[in-house]
């Protein structure tokens, strides 16, 4: 084998291996985008959840009861330190 041969199948095989590495670099990504779209809906959702939770309980903590009552509630709470058990 010349000296030219090997050079040329030198270049050659860089060249193979540089494709084929960004083909796989490409396939990661796009699994990565596929994951990250799918862990957004569910956070969307779970959002979604979330919200429908706070307006039922605020629907059950204000009706019947004056809004300034409540505000005196929670600002007597916020001065009691927790209880821990022990």
């Amino acid at each position: 084998m010349s000296f030219w041969t090997a050079i040329v199948l030198i270049v050659l095989i860089g060249s193979i291996a540089s494709v084929l590495r960004s083909r796989n670099h490409r396939r990661v990504e796009d699994q990565s985008i596929n994951g990250n779209a799918t862990r957004d809906e569910e956070a969307q959702r779970e959002l979604q959840e979330l919200r429908e939770r706070v307006k039922v309980l605020e629907r059950i903590t204000v009706d019947g009861r004056e809004a300034r009552a409540i505000a005196d509630e929670i600002e007597s709470l916020r001065g009691k330190p927790d209880k821990q058990d022990g």
